[in-house]
């Protein structure tokens, strides 16, 4: 068995258009072994939808190397395929005027799987999205959502070791992106299946996955644990609430001795003061500076950083590089 379950190494994909050549993914490299689940991050044109149609083979790298459980996926395609299954652009990979069971024994037959043979796990599928009550409805009749959950139903009945998700919750609404998501990590947990998942609601990454893979401008900005990279960017971050208004001549102070500060009125009368430090025992400095012009201060919390501010940190340092 290969020690990775993806492999890629430098990979690029140029495109020539008329107004010149354009580099979609220049120069990624990252690895993934059996079972973990990594998400896949970057901002429009970052280029993770591009790597992953070259990991399925639905289009061809510039140059690179491209493994999926050990097979290599440009050399042997045949060999590599039938270890990996997708979900690309949300609910397109569906058959419309197919029923989910169906479509469901569509994709188990051309992976090669005898229909009577995996009936039960179509079954299991169905009941699992809770799809059971629609299974014989033509796809085309579903909601957005059913459609989605039958994507990924589809890809999962494949029995690939491999699965990529792009954007698996774009344009639900937020009860069917939550149920979803709640799908999703029961997927995630069961270890069986290596999962890249790329998406745009952060939250279903933090959640989700134990790695984070970060592209920006066609390159790995960063790859890391989610917790480490949560940790190393947690900012000395307080809240502090007082009672009353903040003065001017306090929030200048505060201005002056703090590097990001930010207020603001609240309606019960009193105001919110967020401020980062660069060194711990500037707490004190703060306190100190509120009460000298008579502030009283209602509490003070510590405030910590989600994926989506850690993201925008990396990719605001990727633009100023």
């Amino acid at each position: 068995m290969s020690e990775y379950a993806l492999e890629v190494r430098d990979l690029r994909k140029e495109y020539r258009t008329r107004r010149g050549l354009v580099r979609a993914v220049d120069g990624v490299s990252f690895a993934v072994r059996p079972g973990e689940v990594v998400g896949l991050l970057g901002a429009n044109g970052a280029g993770k939808t591009t790597t992953l149609k070259c990991l399925c083979t639905l289009i061809r790298p510039t140059s690179g190397t491209l493994r999926v459980m050990g097979q290599d996926a440009m050399a042997h395609p045949h060999r590599a395929l039938p270890r990996i299954a997708a979900v690309l652009e949300g609910n397109r990979n569906i058959y419309w005027q197919l029923s989910p069971r169906e479509n469901l024994e569509f994709f188990a037959g051309i992976q090669g799987l005898p229909v009577r043979a995996v009936r039960p796990q179509i079954h299991a599928l169905l009941d699992f999205f809770r799809l059971d009550a629609k299974s014989d409805t033509p796809a085309r009749m579903l909601s957005r959502g059913m459609q989605q959950k039958l994507a990924i139903a589809c890809a999962l009945v494949k029995q690939t070791d491999v699965v990529l998700l792009d954007e698996p919750t774009l344009g639900l609404d937020v009860q069917t992106s939550f149920e979803l998501r709640g799908i999703l990590r029961q997927i995630a947990s069961g270890g069986e299946r290596t999962v890249m998942l790329s998406s745009h609601d952060l939250a279903v990454v933090q959640a989700l996955c134990d790695r984070v893979i970060i592209i920006h401008a066609g390159r790995v900005v960063t790859d890391e644990r989610v917790g480490t990279l949560l940790e190393l960017f947690r900012p000395r971050g307080y809240r502090v609430r007082l009672d009353g208004a903040l003065k001017e001549p306090q929030r200048r102070r505060l201005e002056a001795l703090f590097p990001a500060v930010t207020a603001r009125a609240e309606a019960d009368g009193g105001s919110t003061v967020d401020v980062e430090m660069h060194e711990p025992q500037t707490m004190y400095d703060l306190v100190d500076a509120l009460r000298q012009d008579g502030a009283a201060v209602r509490s003070v919390e510590r405030r910590s950083r989600s994926l989506e501010e850690v993201f925008l940190s990396l990719t605001e340092q990727g633009l100023a590089a």
